[in-house]
């Protein structure tokens, strides 16, 4: 049986991967900040949980240096959005703390562990195809952290681990429940958590889901740069 260890465990998409991986067969650590939450999957075969907050670099590499798996899913993170009238620096070193500098952390603890056959998976995002109204913040860090992705799957090639990005849309969770814009092609979290698991399965360098959604973005992200800034200038203003 294959482990599994997911951050951001808690809620959205981590939970439903840590449910639907647990129902597939998988050993899982579950991993987030609210333990009580965490407590929840107590009752559920094959999970395990491990409370620690990824922004905590010591914390995190106690926790996690006692800990193995076959399959690491980095995915804990949260998004603000930008308010120009209310330009928030510090908002700015929260996104990244835990989008960008939270994933560090954990490749910081994981990279005496990863061997031949080891899978380290990144969540990113979307948002990074376009420069979306208000995702300043939010679409810098998951940019930022894709490249951090790819570089990685460059320099780990030689020891055998294989990298994955998974770059998901627009997905139904207690984050974009917040939004109060118009999310085309938006799809549950269960039907996230299995597009992220064949991901997983298949070992596919990237990842995108839903896969029209992915598709459309990719080829507008092929876009000479002034016509992806017309495209997301009209997109705001309708």
């Amino acid at each position: 049986m294959k482990r599994m260890l997911i951050t951001g465990a808690t809620s959205g998409i981590g939970e439903a991967l840590v449910k639907h991986a647990a129902q597939s067969g998988y050993d899982v650590i579950a991993c987030g900040r609210n333990a009580d939450k965490l407590k929840t999957f107590e009752s559920t075969r094959s999970v395990t949980s491990l409370q620690f907050d990824v922004t905590d670099k010591q914390q995190t590499k106690t926790k996690l240096e006692a800990i193995s798996a076959d399959i690491y899913v980095l995915n804990a993170g949260v998004c603000e959005y930008v308010e120009l009238d209310s330009f928030d620096p510090d908002m700015f070193r929260r996104v990244f703390e835990a989008n960008f500098f939270g994933v560090v952390h954990c490749i910081d603890a994981l990279l005496p562990k990863l061997t031949t056959g080891s899978q380290l998976v990144l969540v990113d995002s979307m948002a990074r195809f376009l420069p979306f109204t208000q995702s300043q913040a939010y679409g810098a860090s998951k940019a930022a952290l894709h490249y951090l992705t790819k570089t990685m799957e460059v320099d780990l090639a030689d020891k055998g681990v294989v990298v994955q990005s998974i770059s998901p849309g627009f997905v139904g969770t207690p984050l974009t429940d917040k939004n109060d814009f118009d999310m085309p092609m938006k799809i549950s979290v269960h039907e996230a958590a299995k597009s992220l698991l064949k991901g997983i399965e298949r070992q596919s360098a990237s990842v995108y889901f839903p896969t029209m959604f992915g598709l459309l973005l990719r080829f507008l992200s092929r876009l000479p740069s002034p016509l992806k800034v017309a495209l997301s200038k009209k997109m705001k203003n309708n």
